[in-house]
């Protein structure tokens, strides 16, 4: 059941608490200082005015941070608008491309405003960094771009049944979320609040990706994005958490699976592990779920996801986890590992973290837009073009806009951004040793890996030889 927030403990130390350092500190520093009497009383006080960044919202002194003016026109116009300087307007303008119009798309978004009114009721030094503003800046972003509306169709909101989330969570899960929305707020863990309109929130978002999902595997569209909130992917079976209410992406692929899928893949790229959809579907053998995340040895949140966490009860194989030992990686790690990992499959959902881009304050990682829109071309070359792509993580407003544009336009037909980014990359040393123990494991369930996996033991013995030489 959700409660009232407690005062956190410094022992308790979750996916909130890391990112609140700052907030932490502000707060330490407002103490009383009138009994402090400058040396020099003729020297006029130099005021700091503490502001929240509004694409990254990091605590700051002065005019800016992550490059993002204070007052830009980021939730005007997305990533289009300057970073540097107040919006006066657009100062870059994308062409917009041709293409079909929404009435002839075959790219479906889901989208509802009333899940903006899903936010954290206590106002703090420093805000929640999953905010109504994510929707905002991605919608503007895809608006300014001609993207949507424009170029994809809308598909209509509704609240998912009980009955439909019964497939996923306990009815206990089901009924604590829902008894929110007869509270102000509350709080199911530190870092996942709720508030009178979080219930109908989670229920349209899930909803959304059902019928999303049953409209792209019925033929009625390609594919689709759902631009949607709270995200899903920690949610599991009785418990919400990590910011997520329900399983947005495993309550898709249930009802595709109902629709007629046999298999059911879900790529899970956001930079945290999605334990929940994990749990949900470890001993299920016709839903494959493979996840690339930071897991540095279980000390990065939720500390799950270890590579040799394969699936249970005949299962086994089925869950293949891609954790990488640091931050920092990038484009070319999480491409190599798609050419290694990822098995051709009836139908696709991504699980859609941006946390893992460039700029993203919890992710630290760097993958760029480019590499977003070539992992989404990859994918859908394997499932012929059969996929929903759900929002889940990702707190730079800037990152994640650019990020959902350029995965909207592959959706639509367009060559990936970027288009001269090298299929055959190389990876970070680090992401090459990540992929090979990968391989080791999983090619006890899946023999046709086998000899992929020699050739990346002798690409790591001559990367080692290289280290040895230089």
């Amino acid at each position: 059941m959700p409660t009232k927030r407690a005062r956190v403990s410094r022992g308790e130390m979750t996916f909130q608490d890391i990112y609140d350092a700052d907030a932490l500190l502000n707060e330490e520093d407002e103490e009383d200082d009138s009994d402090w009497e400058p040396l020099q009383q003729q020297m006029m006080p130099v005021e700091f005015v503490r502001w929240c960044c509004v694409n990254c919202t990091m605590s700051n002194p002065g005019d800016m941070i992550c490059g993002e003016h204070k007052e830009s026109g980021i939730l005007r116009h997305g990533y289009l608008a300057s970073p540097f300087f107040k919006d006066t307007g657009l100062t870059e303008v994308e062409e917009k491309c041709g293409g079909s119009s929404s009435a002839t798309s075959s790219t479906a978004v889901g989208f509802d405003e009333r899940m903006l009114l899903h936010s954290e009721f206590e106002v703090k030094a420093q805000p929640h960094p999953e905010r109504p503003d994510r929707l905002r800046a991605i919608a503007a972003s895809l608006a300014t771009a001609g993207v949507f509306p424009g170029r994809c169709l809308p598909i209509h909101a509704r609240e998912i049944t009980k009955q439909e989330l019964q497939m996923v969570h306990t009815s206990e899960l089901v009924d604590a979320v829902n008894i929110t929305s007869q509270l102000l707020y509350s709080y199911f863990t530190t870092d996942t609040y709720a508030n009178e309109y979080s219930a109908r929130a989670a229920r349209l978002a899930a909803g959304l990706c059902a019928d999303l999902a049953t409209e792209i595997y019925s033929g009625r569209v390609k594919n689709g994005f759902a631009l949607v909130r709270p995200p899903g992917h920690h949610a599991g079976i009785k418990h919400a958490m990590g910011f997520c209410l329900h399983n947005n992406a495993a309550v898709a692929a249930l009802v595709a699976q109902a629709a007629g899928a046999r298999k059911v893949l879900i790529v899970d790229w956001d930079v945290h592990h999605g334990n929940g959809t994990q749990e949900i579907f470890e001993q299920n053998k016709s839903v494959l779920y493979i996840s690339l995340h930071r897991h540095e040895g279980g000390n990065f949140y939720p500390g799950t996801g270890a590579a040799d966490e394969v699936g249970t009860n005949g299962a086994e194989g089925y869950c293949v986890n891609v954790p990488w030992s640091c931050g920092g990686v990038g484009d070319k790690d999480y491409i190599y590992a798609f050419q290694h990992v990822v098995l051709p499959i009836d139908f696709v959902i991504v699980s859609a973290g941006f946390d893992a881009a460039r700029g993203d304050p919890l992710g630290c990682c760097d993958v760029t837009p480019a590499g977003y829109s070539r992992m989404t071309q990859m994918l859908g070359d394997i499932c012929g073009g059969k996929m929903l792509v759900i929002l889940e993580g990702g707190y730079n407003l800037r990152s994640i806009s650019s990020s959902a544009t350029a995965v909207i336009k592959v959706l639509l037909g367009e060559n990936p951004e970027n288009d001269d980014l090298p299929i055959a990359t190389t990876p970070s040393k680090a992401g090459l040793e990540t992929v090979i123990e990968v391989m080791n494991i999983q090619m006890k369930f899946w023999p046709s890996l086998a000899t992929a996996y020699s050739k990346l033991l002798s690409e790591w013995e001559t990367r080692l030889i290289e280290n040895k030489s230089e």
